[in-house]
């Protein structure tokens, strides 16, 4: 063969492809996950955390229906706790968030705690006044749908 027949692959140009290579390949594993859980997720990103944390606590809070149907379900510890890693989240973060993420937060949690102490006050007041909450019984919580 003489030297103008020779192919001359030169190294940078094996390391892109290889490397063009190995990212489709990881593209294709995530996208084949994603494919086979049948869920896409948002991104992993701090607006996802504080409305993750938040959801958890409103749910403690009623705003779950009972899964076989008897009134709402609320954990009062789980809401606090939920509400107290936001305060966390909030506390560690300061100086390092976004004016948009501290706005946020600053006005989920005063509402989430504002919610919680409504609804502690309301069980408090059955208990006073003898009701023992039945199934099927749901906690009259004024500015929510009744379950």
């Amino acid at each position: 063969m003489s030297e103008d027949n020779k192919i001359h692959i030169d190294s940078d140009w094996k390391a892109e492809a290889q490397a063009e290579k190995e990212r489709l390949t990881a593209e294709q594993s995530a996208k084949s996950d994603d494919d086979a859980n049948g869920k896409k997720f948002p991104p992993a990103d701090f607006k996802g955390l504080m409305g993750l944390l938040a959801s958890q606590a409103i749910m403690g809070l009623g705003a779950m229906q009972d899964p076989e149907g008897r009134g709402l379900m609320i954990d009062l510890d789980g809401a606090r706790y939920a509400i107290d890693m936001l305060a966390v989240v909030q506390e560690k973060t300061q100086g390092n968030l976004s004016d948009e993420e501290s706005k946020e937060l600053e006005t989920i949690i005063p509402e989430l705690r504002a919610r919680y102490v409504q609804i502690t006050e309301l069980m408090a007041q059955q208990a006073t006044a003898g009701v023992t909450p039945q199934p099927g019984d749901s906690l009259k919580i004024p500015g929510m749908p009744e379950a």
